[in-house]
């Protein structure tokens, strides 16, 4: 819930045109599920039905389509010269806010999709991962019914979008290796852009 909270207040902290809409619109949309949400299941928000299911995944959408809004509209300010451009201290301030943004938005789409999501995964076994962690190909080093909870594609989120590739978990899946193949694309533009600005500043 954490980093619910915190990717549905980031927004409020990026410049006003990094919104699709008023900077308001998408954060109180986002709110209303995450109520719905707990109000459905005041644990863990990880129970298995399709109502709650549906919930979830209009708020992993609302959140892909944020992250997505924002990175195009840093990389189209970097590209045309816009204001950003020449207050260094004000783009490296958005670019760690819309990565942060990347990261949080992208492992609730892992935490969400893989392996029919947090509520199938906690009810049933999956012989067939969606995502191979090291506890799936190394079962002696996990306890007995280890399963991956958020905190673990939280890392996968970082690590991919810091390596630009896998680390420790690979993707199994076909939506899992496009996902994440678009993670790290964006990933690189918005490091690649952002670290060539501040070099041409310099």
């Amino acid at each position: 819930m954490v980093a619910a909270a915190i990717v549905v207040i980031l927004p409020f902290f990026m410049p006003e045109k990094f919104a699709p809409g008023p900077v308001w619109l998408v954060p109180a949309i986002q709110s209303g599920l995450l109520v719905a949400m707990l109000v459905a299941d005041p644990g863990r928000i990880d129970r298995h039905s399709a109502r709650i299911h549906g919930l979830r995944l209009a708020f992993v959408a609302l959140l892909a389509l944020g992250a997505a809004f924002a990175v195009g509209n840093l990389t189209a300010d970097i590209l045309r010269g816009g204001e950003l451009v020449n207050e260094p201290g004000k783009l490296l301030w958005a670019a760690v806010l819309v990565f942060t943004d990347i990261v949080i938005a992208f492992a609730f789409v892992y935490w969400e999709l893989a392996d029919g999501g947090p509520g199938f995964r906690a009810n049933h076994p999956v012989p067939h991962p969606d995502l191979a962690f090291p506890q799936h190909t190394s079962p002696e080093l996990a306890p007995p019914g280890w399963r991956p909870v958020f905190v673990d594609y939280l890392y996968l989120s970082l690590t991919n979008s810091i390596a630009f590739s896998p680390t420790d978990t690979m993707p199994l899946a076909r939506w899992a290796k496009l996902v994440m193949g678009i993670q790290s694309a964006a990933a690189i533009v918005l490091i690649g852009l952002v670290v060539a600005q501040a070099v041409n500043v310099l």
